[in-house]
Order: C-alpha cells, then structure tokens, then sequence
C-alpha cells in the first residue's frame, strides 16, 4: 500500500501488456530517457514465455492420427501372415524333400523378405517428394511433408477473416457526425475546410498513438487511417529537446494549410501557449493508451491559446455511448450502429469532454482515467470499410463445389463477421444465422443460453426453421460428407468458452453448424479445431497472424499466409498472401493420397505375385535367380514405382473425395481381385507347361528348341546346383515380368485425383521400353542374355501361348479394375462421396449405406463384429435431422443445471 493508501496493481500480462517488453522486443524510439538506463523485472522465462510455449508447441505437437498410415501397419501384418505361411510350408517342403538344412534357412528367410518389401518406404514417400516439388512451384512451402497426404482429406476449412478473407488494412469508408443528439447524413471525407476546427477532427487528430520513427509516421494501421484521412500534420519534440528541458513536450498536430507554421510556443512557459490567431495547433498533454479490456484510449489536450483542456476517447461504439451524458446519445444510436455492422463495416465511437479550468498541467500528469472518462459528449461515429480481397469469393465457391465446409474464426466483431460471411458466400442469402449467446453462472442463477437470429427478418421467418422442409432439402444430401444446411449458428469467444464449460453435450450439434466464431482468443481458436476433429472432420486452418499459430498447428494441415510467426507452427506457408493456396494444397493432397494408395497397392502385389511365383517354383524344389531378381527388382520395380508417382494434380477440386484409409471397400476389392488374377494366371501359365507334348523335366542336355548346336549344349552342361533352370522358371519368370506392368498400369489411375497417366510421360515411356524389352527377351531369345539370366529354351509355340496368357491376364485385370469397380460396385456399392447420388431412405443407417457390402465382406474375412459408422459428425447429423427441439427456437433460452450424476454430464432445459 503506497502513502496515498492505494492498493499496489499485480501485474497481470494481459492487463499491463503495454508495459511488458516480450521476447523479440525492439527498441526503436524512446523518449525522455535520453542516455539513462532503464531497469526491468524480468517475469518469465524459457518456455514460460509466450515465444518459449510456441517452441514447445512446434517441438511437442499433439500427434495427428491419419488412418491410411495406421492401416499400412495392419497391412503389413497381414504380409507378415501371409510370409509364415510360405515359410512354414518352404520348411516343411524342404524337409520331406530332404534339402540340406542350410538351404532350409537361407530359403525359408528368403520368402519372408519377397513378401515384405524393404523398398515400400522409399516408394510411398518419392510420391509424397513429388508433390512437396509441385506444391513448391505453386508457391506453396512444406515443414511437414507427412501432412501432405492428410491435406487429401480435408472437408473443413477454417479461415481467419482478417488478412486472410479480407484485407490487411482498413480503408475510412466516412464518417457519420452527431449535433444537437441527432446523427447528421453520412460523409465520405473528414478533411474539409468547415470541418478543420470541430471537436470531431480535433478528436481524430489527436486520439491515436502514433509517432515519426526517422521522420515516418508509425503506429496502429487504423490510427493511421484515421489521421491520414484528415491529412494533419505531425510534430514530436526530439529526445535533446526532451532531455534539456527535463519533461516530455507534448506532441502537436495541426491542420496542413497554415499561414504560420514556424512560430512555436516558448519553451519557458509552462504550458501558457502563446494565443497565435493565424495558427491552428493542438498539444497531446496527456495520452492514456488503448487497453483491450476497456476497448477504448483517451487523450487530454490543449488548443494552442486556449486556458482549459479537452479530453478526447475513441473506442467501442457501446463502451464510447456508455462514458457519455445521455442526453448527447442519439436515440436511434442502436438502430444505426447494427446498420453498420451488418454491413461488415467496422464502427468506431468518438466522444468529448471540456476540462475544467483549475485542471493544470501537473493534475492532468497524475489524474486517473477515470476522473477523465465520464460525462463525454458523443461526437459521432467513424466507420471504417475491410474489403474482401479479389480471389476470396471465387475461392470459396469452388470449396462449396467440393463439398467443403467453410469455417470463419476471427478476433472481430460478431455482426461485422456475419456480414463478411455472408459477402464472400460463406453464408448463402437464403440460409438463417442463429446467435448462441451464452451467459455463466452468475447470483446462484445456471449458465443458460439465449438463441436469437442475427438478421432482421420477415415476421414470419423469424418463426422457428421448418423441421419438416429440412429432411426434404437434406434427406439425400444429409448422407453425403458435407450436407447442405439451411442454417448456421454464431457465436462470440466469451460464449463458446461458457459452452465448452457448462453445456459440454451440445458442444458436438453447435461445431456440426457453426459457421461465424467471433472475438475468439488465440487459444479459443485451438479448442474450437479440436472440437471439430472430435466428430471426425479432417481440418484445415488459414491464418496469417501470431494468433492462429496453436490452430495452424493443431489443425490436420495448417496454412499460413505469412512468413512471420505463423509460418514457423505451420506446417504449409504460402508465399503469396491469398487463400487461392487453399484450394491448391487440397489437389495436391488429394494427388499425394492416391498416388500413395496406388503405390501402395502396386508394392503388395509386387510382393504377392513374387512370393506366389517363389512358392510355386520351391514346390519343384526350384528358384528364381539372382539376377532375375536383380532384374525384376532394379529394372521393373524401381522405375515403375519412381515414375508411376509423377502424376500431377487434377486441375480442378471435384466432390467427391478418396478414401481416407486402405482397410475400404474400394481399395480391398482392387487389390484382392487383382491377387486372384495373378495367382489363377500364374497358376494356369505353370500347370499348363507341364501338360505340354515337349515338356520333360530339364536337364543340360535337354534340345525342345532342335537345336542342334554343339556350342549351345557346350555352353550349358555346368551342374545347375539351386536348380534355377526350368522350363517352369522359365515361364513364371516371364509371366511375373508382364504382370508387374500390368496391375502397375491397372493402378495408375488419373481422374478424378490426377492427371491421366499418359499424360505422365516418363511412365508411359518406361512401361512401353520394359514391355518392348521384355517381349524381346521372350520372343526373339538371345543365347548370352539367357545364359545371364539362367532361362532354358522353350519352343516357339510356347512363347506365343505366354503371350496370349499375358493378353487375357490383361484384359480381365483392366475389366474387373475399370468396369467392375469403378462404374458398377463404387456407383451401387461404395458410392458415398457423390453429392445427391445416394437414393437411400433416411431410415438407413449410414453404416448400411457406406460399407453394407465391404462391412459384410471384412466381417467375414476377419471375423470381427460390425464396425461403429467411419465419421461421427454423419451420424449427429442423421440424429438432428430426426430431433424436433432442434434447431432452437428464435427467442428461447437453454439452461444447464448442476451435475447430478457422476459422469458429469448436465440436464439441459429449453425454456421459451
């Protein structure tokens, strides 16, 4: 307690931020203090500190859990099945063959490392390198590749408004003057001659915080604006003068035309400025800076020649009409300030007040604000225009197109935030905005919630929403990942933190439409991307300041707009400063994902189809040889894999999304069915070889080609001692080679993902050279290429049956892959990304309607109970469709009373 017996203020970082100097502080102008040190207290330290929580928060993120790479772990296990069944049955086949216990090993492991493929790494992540280098060509920076493929299921967006949405700065759309308490016609321009001398241009002039920093005005960009608008001029003492005289001289602004501009106040008089007729100045005396809390500043100044002061506040327009008499207010002050924010304009209050005379320059030093701010006259309003930037629209519309929900989180007001939504089509014009406002517990009365709609409306719509015109509109579209809603909800930061406490059970219906979240604090923004992956959406967050930095992170892709604070917790950062990226990343994720799947798929039958062949030839006590695993491995497997990757992004953002896992229905048939054809085909190429008249079994001297040179025979008679040389080794090894190039071109799908695959012309080229190759070795045999790669000789008719084998392996692979699941099991089957496609009645459940064939399917083959539906937010919405309280009625109030039951849980009463 101080000698004046006032209590001592605890510091608070909210409250004194003004004081604080945070890490990354620059000092850049300071004034009175010329050459004396200046002490701080340091408060925080390490990760403490705000820049120490944002380090924690990028080296400690929350993990983000995708499904595709969990599923790649139960794929591989299931490989890891599938090889101790080939190594149990190569042990037992060897032992009752009686082959030595080292080859036992050497094969057994052998089959083990066929069937999981050490290069299945390296494969998935060439395409994920891909696409980082076509998102950098696009502008687009990656810290977190793995999030690439993520960024391929995203199906909501949250954008901040400012910076993002709309412009940085603010623009002064006019300004609406108040005289005799009645609002005067709006104008566009403060800067005319009439105006130069009223209270309204005084207060502009001096309520702000700017200040030359080497001889450029600096400050907050809307003070900018606003002192820009009525063109003054700005004059700051220098730190000598401010050190020879022992106090800081006051700031003076005058208008740009003056007839004496030269003459200034003697520096002798304590403020008893010299009356100058000709000369129009005004001296900030005293500033009391703008606190977020008050959301208003306050200036005391001094006309030059005049004996009393004037105090000026700018702020709020409600905290502004609040501090005045209310006989200066207009009566139709709420009316017109609505007006204004509907519109999406930011409003701003001025207020004056004359000082009395006995109040010096010493009192105005130690006044308190408060003495200040009280019994204002209103002035007026200043209304200041955030223009939506050029692309913003356009962005949005192709979202909608794609079935993306579009979020709008922002530190703005609430009716301002509506207005942007609904310009920039986040809200449609039909579509209804119902307000949450949410009030804590207060005098031993619950939290309750009163529901309202935010526009001014017909009677007759201000009723409740038609619960029986909504399942009409949403009864196909409900099914589908994005419905289409007729209504949004809108609440302010202060609301949503009461819901989160007190009504934790709507939490789920409230994130399921909500579309305007305004006045929300930075980690507000975090909680409300959590709530949102709870029901299972996959979230992308757009931001451009420090404040989005925990959402950046946390959502599943992260896209920042700045290279500043945000672009270190990001994982994207664009380098161009617009939200067409959005759309971008979404391509290229959605490219990235499906290559991954179809590199993925390619590598499992690369595996199977291998260990199938090795099988069949260990049955013979037969393998394939080294380097036609060299081969098969190095020439098909490696620029296959390298190249199949290349395909670029489709070049528009369709509706439908891909799957988000590999244990579907789609990708499960694809890649089963594909298996049977290789192995039935294998089978049939190595059953049908031994039917053949020629066929013996092959020894050095075997001629089924007649051919009767001696050197051939010569060449060949070394003892063959792993008995690699076969006629059925021969054939598998031809048959495989053809098959690797099949399911790989079987797999390269392109639209609606990616570009068609003979637009990727490295693949199309090598696929054709292999095939060209192959088909050379196979029907044009060269004696030295088949010495190196241990083949025998077969006779010509049967290289020709090979080749009519390979044509139909083809032909049913590409039938069952393009007709069979693409156009008639995904339209019947798997179909559930179409938008209005689904002719299903709402009485199914979704689960029936997404997987009721797949889910049938997998219960069987692994035996499992019937899985819980894929995305929460699906079924919340099927449930409301059905709920008669909801949405809330206009006009009602929702209490939450204390917790009864042990789990929590809160009893919610709707009251009328």
């Amino acid at each position: 307690m101080d000698s004046r017996g006032v209590d001592d203020e605890i510091y608070n970082t909210e409250v004194h931020k003004r004081h604080t100097l945070f890490c990354g502080t620059h000092v850049i102008q300071t004034r009175f203090y010329a050459g004396e040190p200046v002490k701080a207290i340091i408060v925080r330290t390490g990760f403490s500190t705000s820049k120490g929580q944002l380090i924690r928060s990028i080296l400690y993120p929350k993990p983000t859990d995708f499904k595709l790479y969990r599923d790649a772990y139960m794929f591989l296990l299931c490989l890891v099945g599938v090889a101790g069944i080939g190594f149990l049955y190569t042990v037992v086949n060897s032992i009752l063959n009686q082959v030595p216990v080292g080859t036992i090993v050497i094969e057994s492991l052998d089959i083990i490392t066929i069937t999981v493929p050490p290069a299945l790494p390296a494969a998935m992540t060439a395409g994920i390198v891909y696409a980082q280098r076509r998102l950098r060509k696009l502008g687009i920076f990656c810290i977190s590749p793995q999030r690439i493929n993520i960024c391929g299921q995203l199906n909501l967006i949250c954008f901040d408004k400012t910076g993002t949405l709309t412009e940085d700065g603010l623009d002064l759309w006019g300004i609406q003057r108040v005289e005799n308490s009645r609002f005067l016609l709006p104008e566009d321009k403060a800067c005319s001659e009439a105006l130069v001398k009223s209270q309204f241009v005084a207060c502009m002039a001096t309520c702000h915080s700017l200040t030359k920093i080497d001889g450029v005005l600096s400050g907050d960009p809307l003070d900018l604006k606003m002192f820009e608008a009525i063109g003054w001029i700005l004059d700051e003492a220098t730190e000598e003068e401010t050190a020879l005289h022992n106090r800081i001289m006051p700031t003076v602004v005058q208008p740009p035309k003056q007839p004496l501009t030269e003459q200034k106040p003697a520096a002798s008089q304590e403020m008893e400025l010299f009356e100058l007729p000709t000369t129009y100045e005004i001296g900030i005396v005293r500033q009391f800076p703008f606190s977020s809390a008050l959301q208003r500043m306050a200036v005391v100044a001094r006309v030059l020649g005049d004996k009393r002061m004037d105090a000026y506040v700018k702020g709020a327009p409600e905290v502004i009409a609040s501090l005045c008499k209310k006989d200066t207010v207009p009566a139709d002050f709420a009316i017109v300030l609505e007006e204004y924010t509907k519109q999406g304009y930011r409003v701003i209050a001025l207020a004056h007040r004359r000082l009395e005379s006995k109040i010096s320059w010493h009192k105005v030093q130690n006044i308190s604000r408060d003495a200040i701010e009280n019994n204002m006259t209103f002035l007026g309003l200043i209304i200041m225009q955030n223009k939506l930037k050029q692309e913003t629209p356009a962005v949005l519309e192709d979202l909608r197109k794609a079935n993306i929900r579009m979020v709008m989180v922002t530190g703005d007001n609430m009716l301002t935030a509506i207005s942007v939504a609904r310009d920039c089509g986040m809200i449609l014009p039909h579509d209804k905005v119902i307000v949450a406002e949410a009030l804590p517990p207060k005098d031993g009365q619950a939290a309750k919630i009163n529901w309202h709609y935010a526009d001014t409306m017909p009677r007759s719509n201000l009723n409740v929403i038609n619960s029986q015109d909504i399942p009409d509109k949403m009864v196909n579209d409900s099914l589908n990942d994005n419905p289409i809603i007729d209504y949004h909800f809108a609440m302010n930061g202060k609301s949503f933190a009461v819901i989160l406490e007190h009504f934790q059970d709507l939490v789920p219906k409230l994130v399921l439409h909500g579309t305007v979240f305004a006045r929300m604090a930075p980690d507000q923004k975090t909680q409300l991307v959590e709530e949102l992956q709870n029901v299972d959406y996959y979230v992308g967050m757009c931001g451009d300041g420090a404040n989005d930095c925990g959402a950046l992170k946390r959502a599943h892709g992260g896209i920042s707009l700045s290279e500043l604070e945000a672009s270190v917790a990001s994982p994207f950062t664009s380098r161009t400063p617009s939200i067409s990226c959005v759309p971008n990343l979404i391509r290229e994720g959605r490219a990235a994902l499906i290559t991954s799947f179809c590199v993925f798929k390619f590598m499992a039958l690369y595996s199977i189809i291998q260990y199938f062949t090795v099988t069949l030839l260990y049955s013979i006590l037969s393998n394939l040889g080294d380097f036609q695993f060299l081969f098969i491995d190095l020439a098909i497997i490696l620029v296959v894999v390298f190249t199949m990757s290349l395909n670029p992004a489709w070049k528009v953002l369709v509706a439908q999304r891909p799957p988000s896992g590999l244990i579907s229905g789609p990708l499960l048939f694809s890649v089963l069915s594909q298996i049977i054809i290789c192995i039935a085909f294998q089978t049939l190429a190595f059953l049908l070889v031994k039917k053949q008249p020629w066929y013996e079994v092959w020894t050095p001297n075997s001629d089924v080609c007649n051919m009767s040179s001696e050197g051939h025979n010569d060449n060949t008679t070394e003892h063959d001692q792993h008995n690699i040389q076969n006629f059925e080794n021969t054939t598998l090894f031809f048959v495989s080679c053809f098959q690797y190039l099949i399911v790989a071109i079987v797999f390269s799908k392109g639209k609606p993902f990616r570009q068609p695959c003979y637009k990727n012309y490295l693949f199309v080229i090598s696929v054709l050279a292999l095939y060209a190759l192959i088909l050379f070795f196979m029907l044009y045999p060269i004696e030295s290429v088949e010495n190196f790669f241990e083949l025998v000789c077969v006779p010509y008719s049967w290289r020709i049956a090979v080749l009519i084998i390979i044509a139909i392996n083809a032909g049913v692979s590409i039938l069952v892959e393009t007709v069979v699941l693409d156009m008639i099991l995904w339209k019947l089957v798997f179909n559930r990304d179409k938008q209005g496609e689904s002719h299903l009645m709402v009485t199914h459940n979704p689960q029936e309607v997404n997987d009721c064939w797949a889910g049938r399917f997998l219960s069987f083959l692994f035996f499992c109970k019937k899985k819980t539906p894929k995305a929460k937010y699906m079924h919340l919405a099927q449930e409301l469709l059905v709920d008669p309280e909801w949405p809330p009625k206009p006009r009602t109030t929702t209490e939450a009373k204390s917790p009864t039951q042990e789990n929590g849980s809160y009893q919610i009463v709707t009251i009328t």
